[in-house]
């Protein structure tokens, strides 16, 4: 499996921003997406995932906030960022998880900045 993230950029506070990853490859039918990122001279941590059949799991900061979503028949998941804070800076990393084998995109960075 491959990934492809796409979306970052620059955004000012209270704005949006949208990232997508789709999957290509080999890719097994159950499977979990997500969305991961690491601020500056912090450990990478979980934003959301979601799973084939649709089970959501997201940070606490990020509720309210940010959806994840998916088209399966594209294999690709989405982010939709809303209400940007600065502390949402960092970089997002997409991730795949199947057969318990972790597959992680390449990061695409995301500055909230006025």
């Amino acid at each position: 499996v491959q990934l492809q993230a796409s979306g970052g950029g620059l955004a000012q506070p209270g704005g949006s921003l949208r990232l997508s990853c789709s999957a290509s490859g080999d890719i097994p039918r159950a499977n979990i997406m997500g969305w991961y990122r690491q601020a500056p001279g912090k450990q990478r941590e979980l934003v959301a995932t979601i799973s084939r059949t649709g089970i959501l799991n997201y940070v606490e900061s990020v509720k309210g906030r940010f959806t994840i979503s998916r088209l399966n028949a594209e294999a690709t998941v989405y982010l939709q960022m809303n209400s940007l804070k600065p502390e949402d800076t960092a970089a997002y990393y997409c991730k795949f998880t199947a057969r318990g084998i972790d597959v992680w995109g390449q990061g695409t960075l995301v500055t909230v900045s006025s």
